[in-house]
C-alpha cells in the first residue's frame, strides 16, 4: 500500500528497503513471501510525475565524461529504478569471476561457495524477471546442445554454448506497481531521500535511518529492526559514505568503501568473416517454447582466461555500424537516420542505447537515402516489421540483428574490467556532493585485443572464419578508449569480503559493523565480469530475503 511520511514515521517496521530498482523491489516481493507477517517499508527517492532535475543526479560530478555517460544517463528514479530503461539482457557470472587471478589483483574477495549459494535462487530470479526457466548454456538443452553459432564452427579456446536470456523486457515500476500498492505487508513511501543512518548500538544494531522528504533540508527518522540498502551503486555508495558511524565499531570506515568502481569496456573493432553457409549462421535471436530469446555469445572457457592471464569477456554478432552509410543496408540507414531525428529518436530508446547505434554522429544522410531508396521496398518493411515486433508485442523483440548475406558480422566485445582503487566514488568537500573518478587500464583494453586474437586464432584453426579489424594493432589502444564508455554496470565500491580489511560487506551482504544493515546492491560485486549485473543481483536479492526469514 501507499503511505505518507507521517505514517512511515510513526511505527517500527521489521524491514526497511531504500531503493525500488529491480533489486529492492524482488527483495520486498521476496521477503514478503517468505515472511507473511513482516511489515515493509519501500522508500523510493522518485515519484511520479518526475521533474526534468533532481538533487540526486544534479550533485554528481564525473571527471572523466570520455568513458562515464552523464548522471543523467545512467540511472532512473521512481519505481522501478534503472528498469524503466533496461533492454532485459538476463546473464549468469561465470565460476571464474569468483576465482583469484593475477590480472584482478587483489579484488577478487568472494568465493565459488558464493555463487552456488545464489544459483539455488536462480528460477525464482528468472520468474521475478520474466526470462524463462531454460538453462544459460545450450550445452545442458539436448534439443540445441549440437547445433552452432556457424557452419565449421566447434567449442575448444572460445564457446558458443553460453548465451543471454531476455525477459519482456520487465520494467519492473509497470509491472508490479499494483501487486506492491495491494500489499497489506508492503508500505510504498515515495518522493524520500534516505540521507544517513543514525548509530548503532553497543551491539551494532541501527534502528534509524534520517530521511528528507523531496529536496528538503529537514530530516526525519524512520525506525525498523533490519535495513536493506537497495539503492544502486551510486546512491548506496553516498548513504553509506555519508553514515560514517555505522563503522564506529571498527578500526576506521573500510578502506574499500568507495573504492574498486568497475563498470565493463565495451564497444567494436572487429568485423567476422565465416566461412560457410550464411544460412546456417545464428546471426540474431533463438527463441523457447514459451516465447523467451536467446542469443549465443562467444565466450572463453575459464581455463584459457586462466592459462592466458586475461580478463572475462564475451563477444557477439552484431550489425555494422549505422552511421556508415558503407553497409549499404537501407533498412540500417531508414533505423539511423529515425535514431538522429531529435523528437522521434529520443522515443525509440534510451539515450545511452541511441548512443550506441549513432556514436553521437550525424553524418552522411544524402547516402542513407541512397541506400534506402535503393533497398525499396524492405527498406521500409524490414523496420516495420521490426516496430511491431519490438514495441507492439507483449514479448518484445530485444534488438535488431540483420542477415548479411556475406556472412559478414561486426564483433561487439564486453569485458570485464580491473578491480582499480583508483577508480572510486567519494563525497566532495561539500558532503554530499559525489565525486566519481573512472578510467580504463591498460590491463582493460590489452585483454580484449588479445581476446581477439584468440577468437581469429580459434576461427582459422578450424577453417570457420576470420576476423577484419577495423583498426592498426597499434591505433587499438586508443580506439577503445575512445569508443567505451560506462557508468551503466555500476559495481564494486561496497565489495563482499571476508573481513573489513578487504570489504564493506560480507558473504551475507550485512555491513561489517552492524547487525542489522545490509546492502542489496551491484555494488557489493567485487569483480564485474562479462555479464551485465541486473539478472545476477535479482538471484542475490532473493537469496538475501531467504536468508532473513530464516534469520
Amino acid at each position: 500500500m501507499k503511505v505518507d511520511f507521517s505514517k512511515a514515521t510513526a511505527g517500527i517496521y521489521d524491514l526497511c528497503v531504500i531503493g525500488s530498482g529491480p533489486a529492492g523491489i524482488t527483495f520486498a516481493l521476496e521477503a514478503a513471501r517468505m515472511m507473511p507477517r513482516a511489515s515493509i517499508l519501500l522508500i523510493e527517492f522518485g515519484r511520479e510525475a518526475m521533474p526534468a532535475h533532481n538533487v540526486l543526479d544534479d550533485s554528481i560530478c564525473i571527471e572523466n565524461l570520455r568513458n562515464h555517460h552523464e548522471p543523467y544517463e545512467c540511472t532512473n528514479k521512481g519505481l522501478g529504478g534503472s528498469s524503466a530503461t533496461w533492454g532485459g539482457r538476463c546473464v549468469m557470472y561465470d565460476p571464474v569471476d569468483f576465482l583469484s587471478r593475477d590480472i584482478v589483483r587483489d579484488g577478487c574477495t568472494w568465493d565459488l561457495s558464493f555463487l552456488e549459494d545464489v544459483r539455488r535462487h536462480v528460477p525464482r530470479a528468472a520468474e521475478l524477471c520474466e526470462c524463462g526457466q531454460g538453462p544459460f548454456d545450450l550445452a545442458e538443452d539436448p534439443a540445441r546442445a549440437e547445433s552452432r553459432i556457424a557452419e565449421g564452427f566447434q567449442s575448444a579456446e572460445v564457446t558458443d554454448t553460453v548465451v543471454e536470456r531476455w525477459s519482456m523486457p520487465t520494467q519492473f515500476g509497470p509491472r508490479y506497481r499494483k501487486e506492491i500498492e495491494a500489499s497489506p505487508q508492503i508500505h510504498l513511501l515515495e518522493g524520500c531521500r534516505a540521507s544517513r543512518f543514525g548509530p548503532p548500538d553497543q551491539t551494532g544494531c541501527v534502528s534509524e535511518l534520517f530521511v528528507r522528504v523531496g529536496e528538503s533540508a529537514t530530516e526525519s527518522g524512520v525506525r525498523s529492526r533490519r535495513f536493506v540498502v537497495a539503492a544502486g551503486t551510486q546512491e548506496t555508495t553516498r548513504l553509506l559514505l555519508r553514515s560514517p558511524q555505522l563503522f564506529a565499531g571498527l578500526a576506521g570506515v573500510p578502506d574499500a568503501l568507495g573504492r574498486y568502481y568497475q563498470g565493463h569496456v565495451s564497444g567494436k573493432i572487429a568485423s567476422v568473416q565465416f566461412h560457410g553457409d550464411p544460412r546456417k549462421t545464428e546471426y540474431g535471436f533463438l527463441r523457447e517454447p514459451d516465447g523467451t530469446y536467446l542469443r549465443r555469445r562467444f565466450h572463453f572457457p575459464a581455463e584459457v582466461l586462466c592459462r592466458e592471464n586475461l580478463l572475462n569477456t564475451a563477444i557477439w554478432l552484431d550489425n555494422p555500424l549505422y552511421f556508415n552509410p558503407s553497409h549499404r543496408s537501407g533498412a540500417m540507414s531508414f533505423m539511423y537516420l529515425a535514431m538522429i531525428t531529435p523528437v522521434l529518436g529520443k522515443k525509440l530508446a534510451p539515450p545511452a542505447v541511441a548512443h550506441s547505434v549513432t556514436k553521437g554522429k550525424v553524418t552522411g544522410v544524402p547516402a542513407h537515402l541512397m541506400n534506402i531508396l535503393r533497398g525499396l521496398p524492405g527498406s521500409l518493411w524490414t523496420p516495420a516489421s521490426i516496430f511491431y515486433r519490438r514495441y507492439i508485442r507483449r514479448r518484445k523483440l530485444p534488438g535488431v540483428f540483420l542477415f548479411s548475406p556475406q556472412n559478414r558480422y561486426a564483433l561487439h566485445f564486453h569485458a570485464e574490467q580491473v578491480p582499480d582503487r583508483k577508480n572510486r566514488m567519494e563525497l566532495g568537500p561539500d558532503g554530499d556532493t559525489l565525486v566519481i573518478h573512472y578510467s580504463l587500464t591498460d590491463d582493460d583494453v590489452n585483454s580484449v585485443i588479445r581476446c581477439h586474437e584468440l577468437l581469429d586464432a580459434h576461427l582459422r584453426k578450424l577453417d570457420c572464419g576470420h576476423l577484419d579489424y577495423w583498426f592498426d594493432r597499434a591505433a587499438m589502444p586508443a580506439a577503445i578508449h575512445d569508443m567505451s564508455r560506462d557508468g551503466i554496470h555500476q559495481s564494486g565500491t561496497t565489495r563482499i569480503a571476508a573481513a573489513p580489511e578487504q570489504g564493506v560487506v560480507n558473504s551475507d551482504l550485512l555491513v561489517f559493523g552492524t547487525e542489522n544493515v545490509f546492502v542489496c546492491s551491484s555494488s557489493v560485486f567485487p569483480t564485474s565480469g562479462q555479464a551485465n549485473p541486473t539478472f545476477f543481483l535479482c538471484a542475490m536479492a532473493v537469496r538475501l530475503a531467504h536468508h532473513l526469514a530464516q534469520a
